[in-house]
């Protein structure tokens, strides 16, 4: 069975500042078991030099989050970069602070959408979104992240799922993900965790499977949704991150995932 987890690198940004530090970091990530990673929060690296990083520890580029402005005003690089790294995912992993309002988000999702189409007919890429947790706030009843679904052009824009930052944001990361059913290549894997400590209680971020989320039905919903990769992510980890990239793989192989 091919790989389905993928290391979201943001998680180790501390350690991917420069060409040698990535090295060392995959030789790390490999070791740790996993066979993929999404490309996030790199330090500058030529792309050719990535690929043999990437070639040399056995290791697949499964997703990357690019830029919007490179997505938009230069689609072609985009594309040839990935061609280079053999990767057939990209998702932007944020929304620019301009598009944040009830008219914002109605007209991203439909700019979005011509990018992504740019994108899939010209490079055979798939586009998502990737959520947090500003995208609940609601505008005549509706939340952000449901106008995005709504005025998105469905074959093209797809959902990077953030179940984390759903939680955060009030909503069911199932049910989120279920709605997203053919829309939801790639789904972000985070848990939450409550301590009660001197600052009183405190909302975290906890590996995989360490916290609250219901994580028997968040694999239901990926599993009949078509999701492609499970890539787990710890914006802030709480012990040695390479500990906790490990402690969340771990858990998730023993779920059945690979």
């Amino acid at each position: 069975m091919p790989s389905q987890i993928a290391c979201q690198l943001y998680t180790l940004r501390d350690f991917t500042k420069t060409p040698k530090d990535i090295a060392a970091t995959f030789v790390k990530v490999k070791k740790i078991g996993y066979d993929a990673v999404q490309g996030s929060a790199l330090g500058p690296i030529p792309v050719k030099e990535l690929r043999k990083i990437l070639d040399g520890e056995g290791l697949a580029m499964a997703a990357t989050h690019s830029s919007w402005e490179q997505m938009r005003d230069r689609p072609q690089e985009c594309i040839d970069e990935h061609v280079i790294l053999g990767c057939r995912h990209t998702a932007i992993g944020g929304l620019p602070k301009e598009y944040r309002t009830a008219d914002g988000y109605a007209r991203f999702a439909k700019e979005a959408s011509g990018v992504a189409k740019t994108l899939k007919e010209k490079g055979q890429l798939t586009w998502s979104y990737h959520n947090h947790s500003f995208e609940f706030e609601r505008f005549n009843g509706k939340a952000a992240l449901e106008i995005l679904a709504a005025e998105s052009d469905p074959k093209h824009f797809n959902l990077e799922i953030d179940t984390y930052w759903v939680t955060h944001g009030g909503g069911d990361p199932a049910a989120w993900i279920r709605r997203a059913k053919g829309r939801i290549p790639l789904v972000h894997f985070k848990d939450m965790v409550i301590r009660n400590g001197e600052k009183g209680v405190e909302q975290l971020y906890g590996e995989v499977g360490e916290g609250n989320l219901n994580w028997p039905e968040i694999l239901k919903a990926c599993k009949d949704s078509g999701v492609q990769w499970y890539i787990p992510e710890q914006d802030t980890c709480q012990r040695d991150p390479f500990d906790s990239i490990g402690i969340s793989l771990r858990n998730m192989k023993g779920w059945g995932l690979v």
